[in-house]
């Protein structure tokens, strides 16, 4: 292995020394975990955006990032050398998966002619580098949002140039995924979404969305791709109001449109919160819906209000979120654990790089052992069961099976004393569920 990052291979290190940064307390990726490997279960992606492009800049500050290839100036030079920094960065740190966003990779030029151009140069070197280490594309996806152009949104821009260079861009992102062999493609709809209604067509907005969508499934279909289609919710930032606000949103505008058969969702611990849910809250209605397409791996900080990205540390959080995951079988069809994240500011060096993956991994691998020993036990599901119990049986089986109706269900309530019915609402005993929970978290990681 070559050595452009002045960091050593990560290896796992067990709980011995609890202090050693540079390495795994927890992820080990061949160990098996209820019936599959950490590995198979996990499915970690690096974020090219993140972890190669991004400065660490701030609203407030100038970028503090210091890497291994600032010293290359030339932007295709540069893009072309990220390239073979990224995949030694990924057999260092032992992922499988990366992903990004078309103008992460390559420089943009006058015309789209020209940006395709360049973007192939660097799918070339993507292509050999996979080739030679087998590493795997999670999903790729387009950036309708960053460049001027797309101020007033691509695919609900007001202006029909401009949804049709987006469709065009897309275009070529779709045929990318296709020779990557992507196994998901994903829309962030960065800025599809409105300012102020005063000057905004939501219904002929929403309209247009739905029919680029469409046109993309027909051009995925007539050049053979066959990836997951993915949509990414979020409920602001940038604009006041982004069309696809949480997962029930999403899922709503896609059955509206007859593209739920076609679509899954991307979901993101951040967005979660800032659509004011927990990452658990907006999996479950995702899984309810059988939506469930990948995840976004990252957390918000419950005192900022803007999307800050951090590497995941929230152990209570990954539990909730392996609970889910394990309860469905897998992260959707084809889905993975992409780090959506960037170290802080203040943690600027090639090492902390690596430090923020590996605080991600092992976060999401001690959840995932305490998430297994939750459903070896059969803890919640017991404790769920017991709930609804009254709907096994009696009234509430009618209920269930559709016979009942307003009549029989007034005949058996009328006559029912407060005192019955008082005695039918049991307890949820919640701070003692809680107080389990982190009894779990404690034991599981005792046993490592």
């Amino acid at each position: 292995m070559a050595d452009l990052w002045n960091v050593d291979p990560i290896p796992f290190v067990g709980t011995s020394d609890l202090t050693q940064g540079l390495g795994f307390h927890y992820y080990q990726p061949d160990r098996v975990v209820a019936g599959k490997p950490m590995k198979d279960w996990l499915r970690f992606a690096v974020a090219y955006w993140h972890s190669f492009d991004q400065r660490l800049v701030d609203p407030f500050g100038d970028g503090t990032a210091q890497r291994p290839y600032d010293h290359v100036t030339d932007p295709m030079a540069l893009a072309l050398a990220k390239v073979d920094y990224a995949f030694e960065f990924y057999a260092k740190l032992g992922a499988g998966f990366f992903c990004f966003h078309d103008r992460d990779i390559a420089p943009e030029g006058d015309t789209l002619r020209e940006t395709n151009a360049n973007l192939d140069r660097v799918v070339d070197h993507i292509a050999e580098l996979q080739a030679d280490s087998g590493v795997k594309l999670l999903w790729n996806t387009s950036s309708l949002f960053t460049n001027p152009r797309f101020v007033s949104g691509a695919a609900t821009s007001p202006f029909a140039e401009i949804y049709a260079y987006a469709a065009g861009q897309l275009k070529h992102s779709l045929e990318i995924a296709k020779r990557l062999g992507a196994e998901n493609y994903v829309f962030w709809g960065g800025r599809e979404g409105y300012e102020n209604l005063w000057n905004t067509d939501l219904r002929r907005e929403q309209d247009h969305q739905a029919r680029f969508f469409r046109m993309c499934l027909d051009y995925a279909k007539e050049i053979g791709l066959d990836a997951q289609f993915l949509i990414e919710p979020k409920p602001k930032e940038p604009t006041t109001h982004q069309y696809d606000f949480d997962a029930a949103t999403a899922i709503a505008f896609l059955k509206t449109y007859g593209l739920d058969d076609d679509f899954k969702l991307n979901l993101e611990g951040n967005h979660a919160n800032l659509a004011g849910h927990t990452y658990q809250h907006e999996i479950r209605v995702a899984r309810a819906a059988g939506m469930l397409g990948s995840l976004d791996a990252n957390q918000g900080d419950k005192l900022i209000g803007w999307d800050i990205d951090e590497f995941p540390s929230d152990l209570y959080e990954a539990t909730a979120t392996m609970w889910e995951v394990l309860a469905e079988g897998s992260i959707g069809p084809h889905g993975g654990l992409n780090f959506d994240s960037k170290p802080r500011r203040t943690s600027f060096t090639e090492e902390d790089l690596f430090r923020g993956h590996i605080v991600g991994m092992d976060t999401y691998a001690a959840g995932l052992l305490i998430a297994a020993k939750l459903h070896e036990d059969g803890y919640i599901e017991n404790l769920v069961a017991d709930r609804y119990s009254s709907y096994d049986s009696g009234i509430g089986t009618t209920i269930e099976d559709g016979t009942a109706t307003l009549t029989s269900l007034e005949a058996e309530s009328l006559d029912a004393p407060q005192s019955a019915l008082l005695a039918a609402t049991h307890s949820d005993h919640l701070e003692s569920v809680k107080a389990t929970i982190n009894n779990y978290i404690i034991a599981a990681l005792a046993e490592g």
